[in-house]
Order: C-alpha cells, then sequence, then structure tokens
C-alpha cells in the first residue's frame, strides 16, 4: 500500500468553530467529536482533527494546510469565501490580498482560519507560467 496521510492535528481556541469554517468551506458534512478533537473527514479518508489548545491562544503555532481541488470544487469553494466576505490572497504571505493566485495553469487562494492557520486550495498543474488576478 502506498504511503498516505491519515490525519493532522490543528490547535484552535474553539475546535468546532475552526472545524465547522473548514468543513462549510470545502463542502464537506459536519464535523464529528472523536475524543478530544473535532474531526472533518474528507472523502480520501483524511482527517482534519482540531484540538482545543490548552495554552493561551496567542501561543497556537500558525499551520499551512493545502488542498488539491477540481476546477469545479474550485469554483465553490471560491464562492463561499466571497459569499462570506473572507479576506484571501494569491499568496502565502498575504502580499497579494483579493487575487487568485494561478501558476503552471492551476489557480489557487489562500484564506486564513478563525485562528489564523492558512488554508490553501489550489487546482492541478498544467503548464502555464506564473500570474495573479483580482478574481
Amino acid at each position: 500500500m502506498p504511503v498516505q496521510l491519515d490525519h493532522t492535528i490543528m490547535h484552535a481556541t474553539d475546535k468546532f468553530v475552526s472545524a465547522r469554517f473548514l468543513a462549510e468551506l470545502t463542502g464537506v458534512g459536519e464535523p464529528v467529536e472523536t475524543g478530544p478533537f473535532a474531526a472533518v473527514t474528507f472523502a480520501n479518508d483524511l482527517t482534519v482533527d482540531y484540538a482545543d489548545t490548552v495554552v493561551a491562544p496567542e501561543a497556537i503555532v500558525l499551520q499551512h494546510l493545502a488542498f488539491r481541488v477540481t476546477d469545479e470544487e474550485f469554483d465553490e469553494i471560491f464562492g463561499r469565501i466571497q459569499e462570506r466576505g473572507l479576506p484571501y490572497w494569491a499568496d502565502p504571505h498575504h502580499q497579494k490580498p483579493q487575487q487568485i493566485g494561478h501558476l503552471d495553469g492551476a489557480r489557487g487562494v489562500y484564506v486564513d482560519d478563525p485562528d489564523g492557520h492558512a488554508i490553501e486550495f489550489l487546482t492541478p498543474r498544467t503548464g502555464a507560467s506564473l500570474d495573479t488576478d483580482a478574481s
């Protein structure tokens, strides 16, 4: 069997607020409580498990999650980002606000979850060059 990522754990000030944020953007089912976690499950059985932080919220180490999605899924997710009026960026350093990134024919967008974790959605690359637009 090939190696596959099974789950990852993200710390949050409120595990269900953060888990619902991700679940709603991606259009997957409601998070479920699994032990100390609020788990968001994806089609390939990957779970993103949110845990309430046991230290001060400012001590949360920010993480980056990147999801490869189809063009149709990207359009749906991006539509949800726009409907919610969320800030988004074309790049991981937040230098290109309210833009979509384009790299090798792929589209990408970054949005921050309620605790500031970077969530990236990108489509497969096809070979074009890097560019951004204000889509």
